[in-house]
């Protein structure tokens, strides 16, 4: 019988038969082969992009989440993490607590380190501060520091739970980068009707 192209089909053999499944099998171990490489060259990829995620986390910048309302109106929480202000927090100010009064800081709460607390930075190591709504005025001892909320009637803060070790501090905000129609720098400023440290 001869095909279309009018030549005749190869004739059958115990030899062409015996090849067939093994340049099949030998096909598929080089898709094999080929599949887990490309998967291995992903997970490398994958591991060496979330250490280094977490080394600048760690080291340089962070970003969180705003939650609760202490910080209003500077910075707005919401249920929706897409409506809420998201910031970016860096951390060479660590190194040697370069910080400045009217700062925003990220600390961990004194009660429970696995929360994270931003406030305003109101009082260094060794001020003198006047409590707010209050004529009593306290030093804030060494290697600690005072903090406040911008919204004192919904804030807690040093006034609840005193000042907070230095070390507690894990890093300063800089700019809000969500919502787009927010973002921008995060302004230092002090609390208005408020006396500085002395």
């Amino acid at each position: 019988l001869a095909d279309l192209h009018g030549t005749a089909p190869k004739p059958w053999s115990p030899a062409s038969a015996s090849t067939e499944p093994r340049k099949i099998a030998r096909d598929r171990i080089v898709l094999i082969m080929g599949a887990r490489s490309q998967l291995w060259s992903i997970a490398k990829m994958s591991v060496t992009g979330g250490v280094i995620g977490v080394t600048i986390s760690d080291r340089y910048v962070t970003v969180v989440a705003i939650k609760g309302h202490s910080m209003h109106p500077t910075m707005t929480a919401t249920d929706s993490a897409l409506r809420g202000d998201i910031v970016l927090a860096e951390k060479a100010c660590l190194d040697q607590y370069k910080f400045s009064r009217g700062d925003v800081i990220l600390f961990k709460c004194p009660s429970n380190h696995k929360e994270v607390f931003v406030k305003r930075l109101i009082g260094l190591p060794g001020e003198w501060i006047q409590l707010p709504a209050s004529s009593e005025i306290i030093k804030v001892p060494q290697g600690h520091c005072w903090v406040e909320g911008d919204n004192a009637a919904r804030s807690w803060d040093s006034r609840s739970f005193g000042p907070i070790p230095l070390g507690l501090i894990n890093g300063r905000v800089t700019h809000i980068i969500w919502p787009p129609s927010k973002i921008g720098r995060v302004e230092r400023k002090w609390p208005e009707d408020r006396i500085p440290p002395f």
